[in-house]
């Protein structure tokens, strides 16, 4: 074989290598990307079926139902509400009126199951994408009513 060819194999051989490496880090990547969703993207069926993703929002007043280690609660953005079914220990700030981002699976029944709970930390403090959903349906929930309210654009 001449040198010329063997540099050619090389060469290719190195550039196929290299594209498998990044093939395999992408798709490494995309299965880690996890997504943020309101509950008003969840109705209007923004969000994927069989997919991790996050809702955020608050803890619907009332919703809360413990059965020994499983939680049934509703998370709402003032708008649409989705329950939520998790198993485990909530965190104690976990409360009912406030903020929370849960992190799991939505099911063909419609029911998010929650593999991990976050809940906001202090009384000042909500996980931004939270707020800026509570925020974005307000300004809808006012468009639709015909009112303004005080701190959201028209």
């Amino acid at each position: 074989m001449k040198p010329r060819n063997k540099r050619a194999f090389i060469i290719i051989g190195v550039l196929a290598a290299v594209g498998v490496a990044v093939a395999l880090v992408l798709n490494a990547f995309n299965s880690n990307l996890v997504f943020f969703y309101t509950p008003s993207q969840i109705a209007s069926k923004e969000a994927p079926q069989g997919r991790t993703f996050r809702i955020g929002g608050l803890v619907k007043e009332g919703s809360v139902a413990r059965d020994g280690v499983t939680v049934h609660f509703t998370v709402t953005d003032t708008i649409q509400s989705v329950p939520v079914r998790f198993e485990g220990i909530l965190p104690d700030l976990f409360k009912e009126g406030k903020g929370v981002v849960a992190q799991g699976k939505l099911g063909n029944d419609g029911v998010f199951t929650a593999r991990e709970v976050l809940a906001k930390h202090d009384e000042n403090y909500m996980p931004p994408e939270a707020a800026e959903a509570l925020k974005q349906a307000a300004a809808t929930k006012a468009q639709t009513t015909g009112t303004l309210l005080v701190g959201a654009k028209p």
